[in-house]
């Protein structure tokens, strides 16, 4: 769950800006059928198996908009559901309910499905000691949330932000004109509690980063056997990192090699949405009538 502090001064304006992507004058076809405040309910169902996530994002989404809506959940993050599960209501004025509807479900279904993806390529390294990593590859104003996810999922944050740690990759080591130099100049410059990672792509530049006192070593897009002799030529001396198209389907083939992480941008680029609806909304009152 995101903190209070984490919620109101990073969350709130991300879902503002999502509220005003799809309000902006006014809800038209709600103010159509709805002129006058009255309240209402609505199921929030689970159309397919996976691992729920979002519920307190998919909650802020409605009381930013009125903070009288009430949203009661039956599950909470990171609980396995089933095609079917009615998971919570929301109870409020119906207007805010109709408005806010797709926003809310926008978040709840692309965080569930990177939660059931992610939970689904940690399940292949249980038993190991290997650490399941996201990386920077988010959606743009969505790396709060789907990074949030992964955890969710058990899966594990890499870097939120280029202000997070020093990670040199191809490009910074040709612009400093190596990896020696690359990291003998992040050492100058970053503070000391700060770890150095450094990305390589040939035996060679493995043995650089070593050399160069690197903390973490990035094995990236390096065939198989050659990444089992990269390990051997580290030998103990840096954590080791395995990068490069890293999926659910060639994740296991990676498992022998006794790595500290494996890194994959998969987990929140390439997680389908988990299917979840808003459904059977209807006046509070009439369906208190009906019961009776």
């Amino acid at each position: 769950m995101l903190d209070p502090i984490t919620m109101k001064v990073n969350a709130d304006p991300l879902i503002l800006s999502a509220l005003r992507e799809d309000v902006t004058t006014e809800d038209i076809s709600t103010n159509c059928v709805m002129p006058d405040a009255r309240q209402g309910e609505a199921d929030l169902i689970c159309k397919q198996d996976g691992i729920i996530c979002g519920l307190q994002i998919f909650e802020r989404v409605f009381t930013l908009l009125d903070a009288k809506i009430r949203v009661e959940c039956y599950v909470q993050d990171g609980d396995p559901v089933k095609k079917g599960q009615k998971m919570g209501k929301v109870i409020g004025d119906i207007r805010t309910i109709l408005c806010a509807e797709r926003t809310a479900l926008n978040f709840l279904q692309r965080m569930s499905g990177i939660a059931t993806y992610t939970r689904e390529v940690a399940s292949y390294l249980e038993g190991s000691h290997t650490k399941l990593l996201d990386t920077r590859k988010t959606t743009p104003n969505m790396r709060i949330f789907e990074k949030y996810a992964v955890r969710v999922g058990g899966g594990h944050n890499h870097r939120m932000n280029l202000s997070d740690g020093v990670m040199l990759k191809d490009n910074h080591i040709g612009a400093a004109g190596g990896v020696k130099q690359a990291v003998r100049m992040a050492k100058a410059y970053a503070s000391f509690v700060r770890k150095i990672e450094v990305e390589v792509e040939t035996l060679d530049m493995v043995r650089e980063a070593v050399e160069a006192g690197a903390d973490i070593i990035m094995l990236d897009n390096m065939e198989h056997d050659r990444m089992r002799e990269a390990v051997g030529l580290i030998g103990g001396r840096a954590e080791i990192e395995v990068s490069g198209n890293v999926t659910k389907d060639n994740i296991r083939k990676l498992c022998d090699l006794g790595v500290d992480y494996i890194s994959s941008g998969a987990l929140t680029h390439s997680a389908p949405i988990m299917d979840i609806s808003l459904k059977n909304l209807h006046p509070a009152d009439e369906y208190r009538k009906e019961k009776e």
